[in-house]
C-alpha cells in the first residue's frame, strides 16, 4: 500500500509534466527563427523605398534650384552695389569738399557779397553767382543723399539674399546627407534581392519622327536610352526623372523647372486621350515624371541602379497628364 506522500509526489508529476515537456521543447529549438524575406517581399520593399526617395530627391531638387536662383540674384546685387558704392564715395567726397572750401573762403556766405562795396552791377553780379553756387551746392548734397540712400536700399536687399541663400543652403545640405543614406539603405535591399546595378549603354535603335519642338524633345529623350539615374541630375552622362524631362524640353528649348511637381503647374494639363508626343505623364502623387513618345510608351529614369528606359505610359497608374506651354 503506498504512502499519501508517495501519491502525492505522483499527482505532482502528473501536473508538472506538459510544462516540462514545452521547457525541454523551448531549450530543444532555441529562440524562434525569422524567416528571410521572400523575393516578393524585397521586391515590394525596394519599391516601397524607391518611391520614398524619389519624393526626397525631388524635394531636394526643388531646393536646390531655389538656391541656385538665390545665389544668382545675390550675385546680380552685388554687381549693382559696386558702381552704387563708388557713386556714394563721390558725392560724399564732394560734399566734404564743399564744407572745407566754405570753411577756409567764406565764399559761400551772402552776408559777405552783400557787404562788399562795389557798385550795384558787380553785386548783381555776385549775388547771381552766390545763387548759381547754392544752387549747384544742394545738387551736390541732394545727389549724395541719394546716392548713400541707394547704396543702403541694395545693401540691406543683397544681406537679405545672402542670409537666405545660406539657411537654403543648409536645408539642401541636411536633406542631400538624409538622400546619401536613404540611397545605401535601398542599394542594401538590391543586394539582398540579388539585383545588380542595372549597367549603362548606348541607344543606336530607331527614333520615331514628330515634328516642332515636341519631336526634338522626344528624340532626345531617346538619345538618353541606357543612361544611368543618378539623383538630382540633369545630365549628360545621367538623370534623375524630372531632370530627363527638363533637359528634353530644353534641347527644344523650352525651359522646365527641376521637380515634377513644379512642371506638373508649369504645363497645360490634357486628358489621356489628349496625349500627344512630348507630353509629359505624372505619377506617384507628383513624384515621378516621365515624357510620352506616342504608342502608349513613355521614357522615363525610373531609380537608383537602373537606367533611362521606355515604359508603357501605364507602368503606374498616372497621376495627370500635362502639355508643355511653348
Amino acid at each position: 500500500m503506498s504512502s499519501p506522500h508517495g501519491r502525492g509526489w505522483r499527482a505532482a508529476a502528473r501536473l508538472l509534466a506538459p510544462a516540462g515537456a514545452l521547457i525541454i521543447g523551448l531549450l530543444a529549438t532555441g529562440a524562434p527563427a525569422h524567416a528571410a524575406p521572400s523575393a516578393a517581399d524585397l521586391r515590394k520593399q525596394i519599391s516601397e523605398k524607391s518611391d520614398q526617395l524619389e519624393k526626397v530627391v525631388e524635394q531636394y531638387n526643388k531646393l536646390n534650384t531655389q538656391l541656385k536662383q538665390t545665389r544668382t540674384e545675390a550675385a546680380a546685387l552685388e554687381r549693382e552695389l559696386g558702381p552704387l558704392e563708388v557713386k556714394a564715395d563721390q558725392a560724399e567726397g564732394n560734399v566734404a569738399q564743399i564744407a572745407v572750401t566754405a570753411y577756409r573762403t567764406g565764399s559761400f556766405s551772402g552776408l559777405n557779397a552783400l557787404l562788399d562795396s562795389a557798385g550795384d552791377g558787380k553785386l548783381l553780379a555776385r549775388l547771381s553767382a552766390l545763387d548759381q553756387l547754392a544752387t549747384s551746392q544742394r545738387a551736390q548734397i541732394d545727389e549724395a543723399h541719394q546716392a548713400a540712400g541707394d547704396r543702403f536700399e541694395v545693401k540691406a536687399a543683397l544681406d537679405a539674399r545672402l542670409q537666405e541663400q545660406t539657411t537654403r543652403f543648409t536645408a539642401v545640405e541636411t536633406q542631400r546627407k538624409g538622400i546619401e543614406r536613404d540611397l545605401a539603405k535601398l542599394k542594401e535591399l538590391r543586394r539582398k534581392a540579388g539585383l545588380v546595378d542595372e549597367k549603362s549603354s548606348t541607344y543606336t535603335g530607331s527614333i520615331p519622327q514628330y515634328t516642332g519642338k515636341a519631336g526634338i524633345a522626344v528624340a532626345f529623350a531617346y538619345k538618353q536610352l541606357g543612361k544611368p539615374y543618378v539623383w538630382a541630375a540633369d545630365g549628360p552622362s545621367g538623370y534623375d526623372c524630372s531632370g530627363l524631362t527638363l533637359a528634353a524640353w530644353r534641347a527644344a528649348g523650352v525651359s522646365l523647372y527641376h521637380q515634377a511637381a513644379t512642371q506638373w503647374r508649369e504645363v497645360t494639363h490634357v486628358s489621356r486621350s489628349q496625349l500627344l508626343p512630348g507630353d509629359l505623364v505624372f505619377y506617384s502623387g507628383l513624384g515621378h515624371v516621365a515624357i510620352y513618345v506616342g504608342s502608349g510608351k513613355v521614357i522615363h529614369a525610373p531609380t537608383s541602379g537602373e537606367v533611362v528606359k521606355v515604359a508603357s505610359v501605364d507602368m503606374m497608374s498616372p497621376y495627370g497628364y500635362g502639355r508643355v506651354r511653348l
